[in-house]
């Protein structure tokens, strides 16, 4: 009955089973359109006033219209499985056991997809939506290329929320930001020559010795800051040789770098110019290419700033006063991610962001991925009830 909220066991019962059917359909990145083509089909039967899919492959859910208007954001693609017989549960069998549901995307983050898309038509029928706009959005590719895909979307489709909310996992522990990155390569070139005349040639390994040598200090120095703190890691070396018996003409290495608040874009790319300086290697953004299932080439450029909601501002008090009415006070406090998410989009339009989420993030791509049922349904009339507090006083400011 529209005028009142009503989050019956009927209702647990098909948003549990709706999130067992996505886990069910296998998504890894570029491969999402099943997943996607059954959460629009779940948002018309919810009377959805419009779904579409755009030219990336995400969908995208309205719910009223004028306004105000928040976004909530989930996406379908998921990690790979290359070891589903060690699974005590299949993978893509989306079992709900012991009060879990089990299977990949099920913490990351399949569980909060389907939260925020019947959470927006339970707050609908609650009459909580009435002169305003929720958007819902399950977007592709996020795990190769965070916010490419909402960047897109919002190019599309011609979109500027006035609030976004993150449904990444977090224990349903209120986010208020996470680390930027930075995720380079850093390569050498040097002269191939047989191993047994080496000095003929010009080994480019031994350049990035000292390469090596500076990035393990920078990372011991970070450490020694305040939390939340930036972190440098080495995560990935190779080199060229025509043979193993041949001289390397070329070294490569993978250097991911995470930003604290108030690390400046400008101060790392600083900072890498003098891992490299006197070396004669170079480095330059990772950038990554990728397809989507719709067939659309992307390029993407792992370079973000860190973000920060403030504590006071609408959004968080929303959140707040929400996750308190389901759930009671968080002693816990606010929370702030390690890792990156589609909210590098949201923010560096200036939309104030938020994150929260069913499920543990620590399990996300891990064996045995399982998020606990009382959770996503917390999530869901958490999310409700948000959308209320946040028409009621007037939406976020800018």
């Amino acid at each position: 009955m529209k005028g009142s909220f009503t989050f019956d066991r009927k209702d647990r019962e098909a948003l549990v089973a709706f999130a067992a059917e996505l886990v069910a359909v296998e998504s890894p990145s570029g491969r999402e359109e099943r997943a996607i083509r059954l959460v629009a089909e779940r948002m018309r039967a919810l009377g959805y006033d419009e779904v579409r899919i755009d030219g990336f492959g995400n969908v995208l859910g309205r719910i009223g219209s004028g306004g105000r208007t928040v976004l909530f954001d989930s996406h379908a693609d998921t990690v790979g499985v290359d070891d589903a017989g060690l699974w005590a549960a299949p993978p893509f069998s989306g079992t709900v056991r012991d009060g879990f549901l089990r299977g990949r995307g099920s913490v990351d983050m399949k569980s909060g997809a389907a939260a925020s898309i019947y959470a927006a038509a339970l707050a609908a029928r609650a009459g909580w939506t009435d002169g305003n706009t929720v958007l819902v959005s399950c977007t592709c590719l996020e795990e190769d290329c965070d916010g490419e895909n909402l960047r897109h979307l919002f190019r599309e489709f011609g979109l500027r929320p006035d609030a976004c909310v993150v449904c990444e996992p977090s224990s349903n522990r209120i986010m208020t930001g996470h680390k930027g990155k930075a995720q380079v390569v850093v390569r050498s070139e040097g002269l191939s020559a047989h191993g047994a005349a080496p000095e003929k040639g010009v080994n480019a390994v031994y350049p990035m010795a000292k390469v090596i040598e500076r990035v393990e200090r920078r990372n011991l120095e970070l450490s020694e800051g305040p939390a939340p703190r930036g972190t440098l890691a080495l995560t990935r070396i190779a080199s060229e040789a025509v043979s193993l018996n041949a001289v390397p003409s070329a070294c490569e290495l993978y250097l991911d770098r995470r930003l604290a608040p108030g690390e400046s874009e400008e101060a790392v790319r600083a900072e890498f110019d003098a891992l490299v300086e006197g070396t004669g290697a170079r480095w330059e953004p990772g950038t990554l290419r990728r397809k989507t299932w719709t067939g659309l080439e992307v390029e993407y450029v792992p370079f973000h700033a860190a973000w920060r909601l403030p504590d006071d501002a609408p959004l968080a008090l929303a959140f707040t006063a929400a996750r308190a009415e389901v759930l009671g006070p968080d002693g816990r406090g606010f929370g702030f991610w390690d890792f990156s998410t589609n909210a590098v989009s949201t923010v560096r339009l200036g939309i104030p962001t938020i994150g929260f989420g069913p499920g543990d993030f620590a399990l996300a791509h891990m064996r045995d991925e399982r998020c606990p049922v009382a959770e996503i349904e917390a999530a869901c009339e958490v999310y409700a009830r948000a959308i209320r507090n946040l028409f009621r006083a007037g939406g976020e400011e800018r």
